[in-house]
């Protein structure tokens, strides 16, 4: 599963997910992608039953970029304990998606097999998404 070489913290707090997605909001690489519509954090397991659905369906054929990496620890205490004691252990990692984050891209393939190979890796990811179509005149970069 996707997780950091090595982190500055080992533990951190867990934080709120309010506003819009300001970095990663555009299809950079591919020509189609999958756009989160809801906040969540989307652990490092579900990446890649994502992963596993969309190249399963375009039988290795085309390319699959993911967007996003699981930089968030999150932690468990075990079951059963009493109260106090501490911060639990790192259980497992997420990744934090905003509204508007591309999470996934994908090209070299048909645009219906593009779109369904997306769904299904939606449904292995606990946000609502939408399928989004790269813009084909991109304004001046600047």
């Amino acid at each position: 599963m996707l997780m950091p070489k090595r982190v500055k913290r080992r533990k951190v707090q867990r934080g709120r997910m309010k506003g819009k997605a300001h970095k990663g909001n555009v299809i950079a690489y591919g020509e189609f992608g999958l756009v989160a519509e809801t906040c969540s954090w989307v652990t490092s397991n579900q990446i890649e039953a994502a992963r596993i659905a969309m190249t399963r369906f375009i039988k290795r054929g085309g390319q699959v970029w993911i967007d996003i990496f699981p930089h968030k620890p999150i932690t468990q205490k075990p079951a059963e304990t009493r109260m106090g004691s501490g911060k639990g252990s790192v259980e497992y990692w997420v990744a934090v998606v905003k509204p508007g984050r591309v999470m996934f891209e994908i090209a070299g393939v048909a645009e219906a097999d593009a779109r369904e190979a997306l769904r299904l890796a939606s449904h292995k990811l606990p946000c609502k998404c939408k399928i989004v179509k790269k813009e084909t005149s991109e304004g001046g970069e600047g």
